[in-house]
C-alpha cells in the first residue's frame, strides 16, 4: 500500500449551519454540498465532511461525538496576523502563538475552539 496523504476527515456537529457559518466567517472555509445534499468545509485540496449529531451517515465512527475533534489547519498568513484577526472577530484564542512541530517541519500555531468545542489549531510553517 502506498498511502500518500489525507483527503478528508469527518466532524460530528450539533448544528451544521452554525458550524458552516463559523468556519466560513472565521477560518475562510468554502462550504460545499456534495453527494445527496451532504455538507463539507473545503480548505484547499482537503475537506472536512460534517455529520449531524444523531443522524450520522453510514459508515461512521464507532462513537461519533460533537466536540471530540482536534486537528490542524495550515495557513500562509503570518501567525501573528491570524491571532489578531481571530481576536478582532471575537474568537477566544486558547493558546498561542506557540512553536509546534508539524508533519514536515516547525510550525507557529494558535489554538481555538469551534461552536462544538473541537480544538482547531491554525499553523504557519516556519522556514
Amino acid at each position: 500500500m502506498d498511502t500518500t496523504g489525507l483527503d478528508h476527515l469527518v466532524l460530528t456537529v450539533e448544528d451544521i449551519d452554525a458550524t458552516c457559518d463559523f468556519y466560513e466567517d472565521v477560518l475562510d472555509a468554502e462550504v460545499v454540498t456534495f453527494g445527496e445534499g451532504r455538507t463539507a468545509l473545503q480548505f484547499g485540496d482537503q475537506k472536512v465532511n460534517l455529520h449531524p449529531a444523531g443522524d450520522e451517515y453510514d459508515p461512521r465512527a464507532d462513537r461519533p461525538t460533537p466536540g471530540s475533534g482536534d486537528f490542524c489547519l495550515l495557513t500562509e498568513t503570518p501567525i501573528e496576523t491570524v491571532e489578531t484577526e481571530l481576536r478582532e472577530a471575537g474568537v477566544d484564542v486558547v493558546e498561542g502563538p506557540v512553536p509546534k512541530t508539524g508533519a514536515v517541519g516547525s510550525l507557529a500555531s494558535v489554538y481555538l475552539r469551534d461552536p462544538d468545542g473541537n480544538l482547531v489549531e491554525v499553523a504557519e510553517y516556519q522556514e
